[in-house]
C-alpha cells in the first residue's frame, strides 16, 4: 500500500546537560593513522579520522576468523590439530602437534590470546587449506559491506595483499557482537580451557588490557606487529548505549580508546520524542469504526550530543487505509529518528484497539452486493473468495448425499 509521509521538524531548544561535544574525541583519535567511533546500535559515525585509508591491521583480523569459525557447525566436536597449519611464528595459545581441540576452543585461543596457532588450525579444519579459507574471509568482508578490505591470512600475519581500514573492522565487530558466543569470548578476562594430546586443563589470558583499564569494555581485539603498529577495536557499553572505537597504527592504543569512551558517554544523552508523536490513527475499511488509534511500540529516540538535538526530525509513515478485521497490535507504520539526513532509530507503530469487521463472512451474495452498494467506502471482498453461481444446489447436493 502506498504510505503517506508525515516530516515533522523538532524545534528543541538545547536541553540542560553537559556541554561536552565531540570534539573532545577528535582530540582523543589524533594520534592514530586511522580511527574511527561509531554508535553499535544504529551504526552512526560519531567520530572519524582517515577512517576509510587502507592500512595493515595485525591481528585484529582474527575478529573475522573467529567469527566465520563460531559460525560453522560441529563446533564441540574433538579432532586432532594439522601439525603443520600450527607451525606459525608469533603469539601462540601454544598448540602441539598431536593436540586435541574443538573448533571452540581454537576461537577462545584466538581471542583471547591472540593464537597465530589457533586461527590457522581453524582454517585448516574448515576449509583444508589456509588459501580456501581466506577466500572465505574475503567473501565474508563483501558480505559485511567492507569494501575496502583484502584478507591473505587467517592470522594478520602480513603475507601478501592485506589490509583494511578503520571503518570496516568497525563494520565487522558490529556484525560480530550479534554472535553471543563471541560476545561472551571478547569480554572475558580469562578462560580455563581444555586441549592438549592427552587433554588437560589450563587457563588463557586475554591481551586486551582495556578489560581491566575501563569498567565500561566489552571487548574486542588487540593486534601489534612491526609495520601494522599497535591496533586496537574494543567496545564499550554504559547505560544501554554501545560504541565500537577502532584505531589504527595508535601508539597509546588502550589510554586513547579508555579517554574518548569516557567523552563520548558524557557526551551522548537519550532522548525521547514520543510527545512529538502527538494522536495518530489509521482509516479502517469494513468495520463499524471507521479509525483506529496507533501508538508506538516503543518510545521513539535516540542518542544525541546537545549541538545535535536542534538538527533532529522525527519521520512517520503510515498505511493509507486497513481492512478489518484489524487486531490489537497490528504494524502499520514507523517513526523514523532523522539527524539531518541519517537515521538514528527505528520504532514500530501498531494499531491500539481491535475493530472487528462490519459483516459476518456467512453473509449471501446478494447481501455483499447490497452491502457494497449501501456502504461502499467500507466494504471489500476477501481476495480469497470468488462467487460461484451453483453454490446453492452444490450444498443442496452435498446435504443430500449425507
Amino acid at each position: 500500500m502506498k504510505k503517506r509521509i508525515i516530516s515533522i521538524l523538532l524545534a528543541l531548544a538545547l536541553m540542560c546537560g553537559t556541554n561536552l561535544s565531540m570534539a573532545a574525541t577528535a582530540d582523543g583519535f589524533s594520534t592514530a593513522k586511522g580511527a574511527v567511533l561509531i554508535e553499535a546500535a544504529s551504526g552512526r559515525v560519531l567520530y572519524e579520522k582517515d577512517s576509510h585509508e587502507k592500512l595493515l591491521n595485525a591481528s585484529t583480523t582474527k575478529i573475522m576468523t573467529a567469527i566465520l569459525t563460531l559460525e560453522q557447525d560441529g563446533l564441540d566436536d574433538v579432532f586432532v590439530v594439522d601439525p603443520s597449519a600450527i607451525m606459525v611464528e608469533g603469539s601462540s595459545m601454544g598448540l602441539q602437534p598431536g593436540d586435541q581441540v574443538t573448533l571452540r576452543t581454537l576461537v577462545w585461543g584466538m581471542l583471547l590470546a591472540s593464537g597465530n596457532d589457533a586461527a590457522n588450525a581453524a582454517a585448516v579444519r574448515i576449509d583444508k587449506r589456509i588459501d580456501a579459507f581466506v577466500a572465505r574471509m574475503n567473501a565474508k568482508a563483501n558480505e559485511i559491506g567492507m569494501t575496502d578490505t583484502r584478507f591473505s591470512s587467517p592470522s594478520g600475519l602480513e603475507t601478501g595483499e592485506h589490509y583494511t581500514t578503520a571503518y570496516d573492522l568497525a563494520l565487522l565487530s558490529r556484525y560480530a557482537l550479534q554472535n553471543d558466543d563471541f560476545s561472551e569470548m571478547v569480554r572475558s578476562k580469562s578462560a580455563k580451557l581444555y586441549y592438549g594430546n592427552p587433554p588437560y586443563h589450563r587457563w588463557l589470558t586475554n591481551h586486551n588490557r582495556l578489560l581491566w583499564q575501563s569498567e565500561d569494555c566489552i571487548g574486542i581485539k588487540t593486534g601489534f606487529t612491526k609495520a601494522a603498529g599497535r591496533c586496537l577495536v574494543s567496545a564499550a557499553e554504559r547505560n544501554g548505549l554501545t560504541l565500537i572505537a577502532v584505531t589504527l597504527n595508535c601508539p597509546n592504543d588502550f589510554g586513547v580508546h579508555k579517554t574518548v569512551y569516557d567523552q563520548s558517554f558524557e557526551a551522548l544523552e537519550f532522548v525521547e520524542f514520543e510527545d512529538m508523536l502527538g494522536q495518530l490513527s489509521v482509516p479502517v475499511t469494513g468495520s463499524t469504526e471507521q479509525r483506529v488509534g496507533v501508538k508506538a511500540l516503543w518510545a521513539p529516540g535516540a542518542y544525541l550530543t546537545a549541538q545535535e538535538r536542534t538538527h533532529v526530525r522525527l519521520s512517520i509513515a503510515l498505511e493509507r487505509f486497513i481492512y478489518a478485521p484489524v487486531p490489537q497490535g497490528q504494524v502499520v507504520g514507523k517513526a523514523t529518528v532523522m539527524l539531518d539526513d541519517q537515521p538514528l532509530s527505528v520504532t514500530p507503530l501498531v494499531t491500539a484497539q481491535e475493530r472487528p469487521a462490519r459483516f459476518p463472512e456467512t453473509r449471501s451474495i446478494i447481501q455483499r452486493v447490497k452491502d457494497f452498494f449501501a456502504f461502499p467506502q467500507n466494504y471489500r471482498f476477501p481476495l480469497n473468495e470468488r462467487w460461484d453461481p451453483n453454490l446453492e444446489q452444490k450444498k443442496q447436493t452435498a446435504k443430500g448425499e449425507s
